[in-house]
């Protein structure tokens, strides 16, 4: 049995003659000129396409929408299922939200899929063999955004990581590999550390990974990955990766290949994807004619690819790449001595429209298989959980933050309602019994419950235990459950436990 399917949308037959509608949102700044040339590309290539318009942005906004977009842009995009997005512009101050990310949050956009690649020696770069992908979660991990101040001095966030996102990206990362011709995933994570959300990914991904055996695929650990990745970039190709990670890795692969403007990006949800380019609208340079497409038309390739129009997203980005060889550029771009013409947007466009059918002879052809990228989910295993004990965590700031004090009031409590005192730690650290008097004591104080006549334990008998406590005085600030799965211990010992 399987779940949570992600489809791409079906492929017309030429019998039908029928299109694949898609939503096509212009933008601001210099949105609406490089939208246009795209547009252009994709109708002379012949890319089976519909094309829906919306205006979303600053239009919107000033027409007192205060999310940037309307319900009838909504549902023009639930319609379609595809978005090809021009870049957008949110006005300052106001109070006005980030349309982009009220996007990506509001259509379950869990993959975020950035292309990095050097385009030496016809774009300067420091690296010239870099054509990496960094592939993002895009929902969980720190940035599910629960935050809480517990005492004066601690303040916590946590961390979610579940089995269905990560097995989703996972597998997302895989068949993107294989749908472009790619050879090896690496997934990068802390989980020497983090060994229960990080050790969760990383598992999953060693469960995958041995279901595509045309596929090299390691393990990274993220701190000296994301090291090898700014220095030596060519070692990679495809890097899957949690929330945090991915947004740091995807900034400095943008900042070290050269060629961010030339950068598209997707956004991809079970039911919806978004297409756009990784550079901002310009308002600086709109309605110059001097703005670069390539970004964009970069992004529209990866669309067609994802809807299964794999020939034609092969057609347009070799044609694209014979433009770049022949030295026709954009300013932005453009070089004296290295590159042949200056031109601005539409003398770009006309270039890679004549050059459909070509392919570059010193950068590498692209090659795109067919299909677009399906993923189907295994349903989570059945496992056996039993509750072990719990971890109350306490604000106290008494007695000159002695842990002995603590510990000796806690076990005297606890041993009313028979429960044991196993441990406190204090940022991570134990510190009774036994602690070390080096170790920084703040007022939070994480205090591990064992029941002291079993191995299990049971709902009320913690209630029990916390009543306990705060009959005894003590703030009691949070709770965690210990729990183990299959036998198989479920929470992180304390350091020096």
């Amino acid at each position: 049995m399987k779940q949570n399917t992600l489809t791409a949308p079906q492929v017309p037959s030429a019998a039908t003659d029928q299109l694949i509608p898609i939503t096509v949102a212009h933008g601001d700044g210099i949105g609406p000129e490089i939208t246009s040339a795209v547009l252009r590309v994709l109708d002379a290539a012949d890319a089976p396409l519909r094309h829906n318009v919306i205006n979303i942005g600053k239009a919107a906004y000033e027409r007192g929408v205060t999310s940037g977009i309307s319900p009838d842009a909504w549902k023009a995009i639930r319609e379609t299922k595809v978005v090809l997005k021009g870049p957008i512009t949110t006005p300052q101050g106001g109070g006005y939200k980030s349309l982009n990310v009220t996007l990506r949050k509001a259509l379950s956009l869990f993959a975020n899929v950035r292309p990095v690649k050097a385009y030496a020696p016809f774009i300067d770069s420091h690296h010239p063999g870099m054509n990496v992908v960094v592939i993002r979660e895009n929902e969980e991990d720190l940035y599910a955004g629960i935050e809480h101040q517990q005492t004066r001095e601690v303040a916590q966030i946590l961390k979610l990581v579940t089995r269905p996102g990560s097995e989703r990206i996972i597998r997302y990362a895989f068949e993107y590999a294989r749908a472009y011709g790619r050879r090896k995933v690496t997934c990068m994570t802390k989980d020497n550390i983090m060994k229960h959300t990080d050790g969760l990914f990383h598992r999953v991904f060693n469960e995958v990974a041995n279901e595509y055996p045309d596929i090299e695929s390691d393990h990274s650990i993220i701190d000296i990955g994301a090291a090898r990745v700014a220095a030596q970039p060519e070692q990679f190709d495809v890097i899957v990766t949690l929330n945090l990670y991915g947004d740091i890795l995807s900034d400095i692969t943008a900042q070290i290949a050269g060629s961010v403007g030339l950068a598209g990006s997707a956004n991809i949800g079970t039911d919806v994807a978004m297409f756009e380019a990784v550079h901002g609208s310009a308002p600086d340079i709109a309605g110059r004619g001097i703005a670069n497409p390539s970004g964009l038309l970069v992004a529209a390739t990866q669309m067609l690819v994802h809807l299964g129009v794999a020939d034609v997203a092969q057609t347009i980005k070799n044609a694209w790449l014979k433009t770049l060889e022949d030295g026709v550029h954009t300013a932005d771009i453009y070089r004296e001595g290295r590159s042949e013409h200056k031109v601005g947007t539409e003398a770009f466009t006309d270039a890679v429209i004549e050059r459909l059918g070509a392919e570059p002879s010193t950068l590498t052809p692209v090659r795109y298989q067919s299909g677009g990228i399906d993923i189907e989910l295994s349903p989570t295993p059945q496992q056996e959980k039993a509750l072990q004990g719990i971890d109350v965590f306490i604000d106290w700031d008494g007695a000159g933050r002695d842990p002995d004090v603590i510990g000796e009031g806690l076990e005297e409590a606890a041993k009313a309602v028979n429960w044991r005192l196993k441990m406190i730690t204090n940022r991570g650290v134990k510190v009774y019994p036994r602690g070390l008097p080096e170790t920084f004591w703040t007022d939070h104080w994480r205090c591990r419950f064992l029941p002291a006549d079993a191995d299990v334990t049971s709902f009320d008998r913690v209630l029990d235990l916390l009543g306990a406590l705060h009959g005894q005085g003590w703030d009691v600030i949070k709770t965690e459950h210990l729990y183990t799965f299959d036998g198989r211990r479920a929470y992180s010992l304390g350091q020096g436990e």
